[in-house]
Formats: C-alpha cells, sequence, structure tokens
C-alpha cells in the first residue's frame, strides 16, 4: 500500500466490492490511473484546484473530463443554483428555464434553430444519431472521435463487449484530416449512410478546407452532419468549433461545460431536422432538471459578458509556445510532442527503442501527482487557471523530462516506476 494514496486506497478496495472498477467512469478509475502512484477519491474542488481524500491539493488539468470551463465552485454557478434549489428541481410540468437556455443556445450556435436537452453528452449524441436515420430513412453512420458509451457508437471500438453484431455493422470509422478516407467510406455505403458524426477538432487542427470539404461530401452522398461538439463547445469559441471554423453543420451536440459541470447535455440544429423530435423518442424524466438549467444560464451568462475563453485561449497559448521548447531541451522529440486546441492540448507519447508510449505516460503521471498537478496527457485548461498554475505545469516539466529521457535512453523506465505501466483502454484519437 502507498504510504501517499493510503486513504484512496483504502476508499477504492471498499468501493470495488459494490462497485465494478470502483468508480462510475472509465477515466476516473484505475484503468487511467496507475495503481500504487495516484489518488483515486477527491474530496473538493475549488477554482482551478482540487484535495485528494489523503489531503493533497494539486492542480487539476483534467477539470472534470474538460466539463469544468469557469473553475470548480464557480461562485457565479453556485449562487444560481442554490436559488433554483429553494424553488425545487424537477416538476410535473415543463419550467422556463428549458426555454430561456434553449433560447440562449439559438443565440449563442450558429446551427441551432430548435434544442432538446439531455443529461450526458451520449444523450446527446445518440439522439442526434436517432434523429438523422429518421429524417434520412438510413441506417449507417460514419463516426470520427470519441462519441459516448451507447451501443450505436462504443460497438465500432475494441469497448465493443455486449453489444450486437448487428448494431456494430452500422457504424463506421474514418480517419481524421483524410478525405479519402471518408469518400470511400461514403462509395463503400452508398445510399445508406443517415449521418456522418465527428468531433470538428481534437488533437490536431483541421487541414485547409477539410471541413468544408467534408460538409460538401455528406451532402453530397444525402447524408446530415453532425458536429459532436460535447468537449469544443463553450472552449474554442463562445459558439464552439463551428464559430471558430465557420462550417455549420446539420446537427450539433453539446455537453460538459454547458453548465460547468453540472449535468446536462443539449441536440440542437436545424429546425426542420430537429422537429423529427415531435415523433422521434428522445425523453428523460429529468431532461427538464432546474439546477442544471440554472447553471447553465449562469455558465453561459458569464461567458457572454467574461473574458472566459479568451484568458483560457491565453494561458493555453503559453503551454502551447513553452512545451515544445522544454521538449527540444531536454532533447524527448524523439517520443514527446504536443499538440491541439489552446484550450484543449495534448502531450503526446509515442513507443520508441522498445519502450511502449505507456510506460512513458505512466511514468510522467508517477512524477506529476508526486508535484502535485494532475493530468493524464492533456491540459484542459479553465478560467480559474493562473499564470501560476501554468508556471507550476512548466516547472514540473523542467523536472520531469529529463528524468523522462534518461528512462527511455537506458532502456530502463522499469527501474524509475513505482508501479505496473497503464494498458490502453482503446484509441478513438
Amino acid at each position: 500500500m502507498s504510504l501517499r494514496y493510503a486513504k484512496s486506497e483504502e476508499f477504492l478496495e471498499r468501493a470495488r466490492k459494490t462497485i465494478p472498477l470502483g468508480a462510475q467512469t472509465f477515466s476516473k478509475s484505475v484503468t487511467q490511473y496507475p495503481f500504487g502512484v495516484s489518488p483515486y477519491f477527491v474530496s473538493r474542488g475549488k477554482g482551478s484546484k482540487i484535495w485528494d481524500v489523503d489531503g493533497h491539493q494539486y492542480i487539476d488539468f483534467i477539470n472534470g473530463l474538460c466539463s469544468v470551463t469557469l473553475g470548480y465552485a464557480d461562485p457565479d454557478v453556485n449562487a444560481a443554483v442554490t436559488a433554483q434549489l429553494e424553488d425545487g428541481s424537477i416538476f410535473t410540468l415543463s419550467h422556463p428555464l428549458e426555454t430561456e437556455v434553449a433560447e440562449l443556445l439559438c443565440e449563442v450556435v450558429p446551427s441551432a434553430e430548435m434544442v432538446r436537452f439531455g443529461k450526458n453528452g451520449s444523450d446527446a449524441t445518440a439522439g442526434a444519431i436517432r434523429v438523422a436515420r429518421a429524417f434520412t430513412g438510413r441506417d449507417h453512420v460514419l463516426v470520427c472521435g470519441y462519441h459516448g458509451w451507447q451501443d450505436w457508437y462504443i460497438g465500432s471500438t475494441a469497448r465493443n463487449k455486449g453489444v450486437p453484431q448487428a448494431t456494430r455493422d452500422l457504424t463506421h470509422g474514418f480517419t481524421y484530416n483524410d478525405l479519402s478516407a471518408l469518400e470511400k467510406a461514403l462509395t463503400d455505403h452508398k445510399g445508406q449512410v443517415a449521418a456522418v458524426i465527428m468531433e470538428p477538432m481534437n488533437v490536431v487542427a483541421p487541414t485547409p478546407g477539410y471541413l468544408e470539404s467534408v460538409k460538401a461530401l455528406t451532402h453530397a452522398a444525402g447524408a446530415l452532419l453532425v458536429f459532436d461538439e460535447t468537449i469544443t463547445g463553450f472552449r474554442y469559441a463562445l459558439g464552439g468549433a463551428q464559430e471558430l471554423f465557420g462550417v455549420i453543420p446539420d446537427l450539433t451536440t453539446l455537453g460538459k461545460g454547458i453548465a460547468n459541470g453540472f449535468p446536462l447535455s443539449a441536440v440542437c440544429g436545424r429546425g426542420d431536422v430537429m422537429r423529427e423530435m415531435e415523433e422521434v423518442f428522445f425523453s428523460f424524466t429529468m431532461g427538464g432538471e432546474t439546477l442544471s438549467l440554472a447553471a447553465a444560464k449562469a455558465t453561459i451568462g458569464k461567458l457572454k459578458r467574461e473574458p472566459v475563453i479568451a484568458t483560457m485561449n491565453e494561458r493555453g497559448s503559453r503551454i502551447l509556445a513553452e512545451v515544445p521548447k522544454l521538449i527540444d531541451k531536454h532533447g524527448i522529440g524523439h517520443f514527446a510532442s504536443v499538440s491541439g486546441h489552446p484550450t484543449w492540448s495534448f502531450l503526446v507519447f509515442k513507443d520508441i527503442d522498445g519502450t511502449s508510449a505507456f510506460e512513458i505516460k505512466t511514468l510522467w503521471m508517477q512524477e506529476m501527482m508526486e508535484r502535485g498537478l494532475l493530468s493524464f496527457g492533456s491540459h484542459n485548461l479553465s478560467y480559474s487557471h493562473s499564470e501560476a498554475d501554468v508556471d507550476a505545469l512548466l516547472a514540473a516539466y523542467e523536472a520531469i523530462f529529463p528524468i523522462l529521457r534518461q528512462a527511455v535512453d537506458n532502456r530502463a523506465i522499469r527501474q524509475y516506476l513505482k508501479c505496473e505501466p497503464l494498458e490502453p483502454l482503446f484509441r478513438v484519437r
């Protein structure tokens, strides 16, 4: 047992007796955090910091899997939720907040003419696909990126256990920034594709004209274009990546940052397509839950009122500018690189000289967490991240990169690890 993480490990042992993996989310479990060198349970969060159950403070660069855009326990969001709590959270009839937040989304998201709410990003993507199938009368779907846990998508990944083969046969992946891959998939399933759903950007930026061409090819094939902006919405720009890149999809799915971590997601898009939901069954008891809607109204209001996205861009641009210099300085460019958008960037490792990327990543995480920084490969910025937080990140890299180089160059990474290396969950980006 680790002395540093004794309470976390004790609680993990207790949790695994009643919860598979001991966590509700794969990305919060032992599949992502190496046992013996990781915290597993958090006690509280404030701003850019969280505290684990053993009392250690971390600067959090994961931020609730990109769902926290303003910062933990944002006072404006908390005040809105507290006020609504006095009036109740769920009712027999619809609440005005549902319309008010839908109107806000139609105001700020370029593609949004009508809106329906869910609770998770997976709700929204599954709803968008069902609507696209209803609108086109087709069954097949082309995917690029991560789109949630439900059968229609996860069946196309290595985590397809429990998904019927008939469902898996309807979803097909294509490679980002490769138009020929999309053209081939559309040709292979000519006249059968209901939707092309994609993250408009994740690890790398779209090449010039790529998204425009994706839209043109999709429409030429008689399919609908869906942008999964679960992460990029309210992060890349107020109106998401579609605003940033100027390419408007038919449907958009939103989640995570929409309510600064409160459980809310949305499907929005063209009115003629969205009206399919008057018959398509997309219905939740908690779809109009008002605490999350109050959080969304406060969050979007703050995003409009204050320089939230500009500040995240500024902090993140510094990371994207300085980390490559440190990679060059410490001579680890043969196995490490950085990419992505300033508000959601990635430190990427690759296999080298018999050492796997996951061994390198495990050592990096081990050293990061010892220094009080939480990340599993990305820099998910929030408005609450300060210049001092970025200073701390860069200082940690200054100290850790030489360790990584020594371990890789000496082919002795196992000697540096105080745990077993991570295993890949499944690759989607």
